[in-house]
């Protein structure tokens, strides 16, 4: 009985083992090179233990593959993945043959039944659906509406300015946590400047806004289990989906959306209010296609999912950054004073600040709001491989573009390491980096960031209101290295960012 027993368990585990391992010629059988993945892992060691970040996984790859191909194959776990070397390839994936990857993978893994926000950012739909969002939500991102809440977006940097005040003169060791400062800036941003309401960030009460902002993309533990179930095996794609955003932070931002519109249309009734903003767009659309407040503020998760988490993120390394380098930091102070009218930049000049935008560019490559990018092959295609042999593509392929790997490549960047603003001065240099596929800050070709003009003036009034007012130096606290948090697939540095900031004379 006991041999028995034995020999049952032994023929389970060989066949568990087989089941593991199967799908691991799936490269080889193409004629892709690439490293040999490891059982549950796949070529991500970290996937589940997230002692170290999983892009440095990649970039150990991508060094050792550059030269000589221009994509490999790898696992995510069982799920085989094509890791693109090569910038040119990843540029053609965005832009040149954009009609074989126009799907981003993130909709593979969530529908509107488990994660209604989600599926429903533009990042997430597919298809006409996708055409239809961009459609609806372009109109409203114009320099013109951006203009009209510019007001709004000075008042909110002069009352984060009274609350940084506040905070030197309570002191701390510590400093101050970069992080909980540019949440609490995005947060009234987003919230006044898209919502029409106040989130009272910098008051000693702030309303729940700001909590829920932290929960938005905290998974939870069942999140990263169903997330392991479905790596380990694919076929449950189809049954498991994922919910990214909590359920009770989709229920909290639903009746926000509502309360916004509300107030919105009493105010209209008095006939003494009209504000061009997002929400004014939102409601005209709201009426023309009779969308529920449940679909409004899935028209909005453009600004929640990339204007509050990934914005503030941004600021934070900026600061940051520029409180490693003080000449940098002084040099900017200079152009940013000489073209202050009243407090403040006007928003014409905003974007008329080269060292300003060349400061943001290479904080950007530094901590890149997204290592890297997976796209979905929607329609098969035969590439070249460099000093391998062509390949063909199949449709449902995820394509993995790891952006860090680029624009920390010395060959690129030289001294890639080092803060050097200097590398985006020339006026078209962000532009030929990210048409040579080395320079991804915003996303590129037809799927480029919808937000990306509200984001970039957001960091650009907060730095500026910021760095005329305040010098920033780095606290103790912070660690000297660029190591990020490996729990995370967005740029924070590990152990977070602590300044000393004191206010100019």
């Amino acid at each position: 009985m006991i041999l028995i027993t034995l020999a049952l368990g032994l023929t389970v585990a060989g066949l568990l083992y087989l089941s593991m391992i199967w799908n691991f010629s799936y490269w080889r059988n193409r004629r892709v090179p690439g490293p040999k993945p490891k059982i549950f892992t796949g070529n991500y060691p970290n996937l589940y233990t997230m002692k170290r970040n999983m892009i440095y996984d990649l970039n150990d790859i991508y060094k050792e593959y550059k030269n000589k191909y221009d994509a490999v194959g790898i696992f995510s776990g069982r799920v085989p993945q094509l890791l693109v070397v090569s910038p040119e390839l990843a540029h053609h994936v965005f832009v040149t043959n954009f009609k074989n990857f126009h799907e981003n993978a993130l909709s593979r893994l969530t529908d509107e039944k488990t994660d209604f926000l989600i599926s429903n950012n533009p990042f997430s739909l597919n298809d006409d659906k996708w055409k239809q969002r961009r459609a609806d939500i372009s109109p409203g991102l114009t320099s013109v509406r951006i203009k009209s809440v510019y007001p709004v977006t000075n008042k909110v940097c002069q009352q984060m300015s009274e609350w940084l005040k506040n905070q030197i003169r309570l002191g701390s060791p510590e400093g101050i946590n970069a992080k909980d400062l540019t949440l609490r800036f995005t947060s009234e941003m987003v919230t006044d400047c898209v919502l029409g309401l106040s989130s009272e960030s910098f008051s000693e009460k702030p309303t729940p806004v700001m909590a829920h902002v932290k929960d938005l993309l905290n998974p939870h533990w069942s999140f990263m289990v169903l997330f392991a179930l479905v790596n380990t095996f694919p076929s449950l794609s189809h049954l498991i989906k994922l919910r990214f955003i909590p359920r009770h932070v989709e229920e909290f931002f639903t009746g926000l959306m509502g309360t916004a519109v509300r107030s919105r249309k009493a105010q209209l009734a008095t006939g003494d209010f009209h504000r061009a903003d997002f929400l004014d767009y939102l409601m005209q659309l709201g009426e023309k296609r009779n969308l529920d407040t449940r679909h409004l503020l899935a028209h909005t998760m453009v600004f929640l999912l990339d204007g509050l988490e990934t914005v503030a993120g941004v600021i934070s390394h900026m600061l940051l950054s520029l409180g490693r380098n003080e000449v940098v930091q002084e040099r900017l102070r200079e152009e940013i004073l000489a073209h202050m009218k009243d407090g403040h930049i006007p928003f014409e000049k905003l974007n008329d600040l080269p060292y300003l935008d060349a400061c943001l560019n290479e904080s950007i490559r530094l901590f890149p709001p997204g290592f890297m990018t997976s796209k979905l092959c929607t329609e098969p295609i035969e590439l070249p491989n460099k000093d391998g042999p062509k390949f063909t593509v199949e449709k449902g392929t995820v394509l993995v573009i790891p952006h860090y790997c680029h624009m920390m490549d010395e060959e690129y960047f030289p001294d890639p390491f080092a803060y050097n603003p200097d590398r985006f001065m020339d006026p078209d240099a962000a532009k030929k980096f990210r048409e040579s596929g080395v320079f991804m800050a915003f996303g590129d070709g037809p799927r480029m960031c919808l937000g990306m003009r509200f984001a970039t003036a957001q960091v650009k009034a907060c730095i500026v209101e910021l760095i005329s007012k305040f010098n920033v130096k780095v606290n103790s606290k912070t660690r000297k290295d660029n190591l990020f948090d490996p729990a995370l697939i967005v740029a924070h540095l590990s152990g977070g960012v602590w300044l000393d900031i004191e206010a100019r004379q």
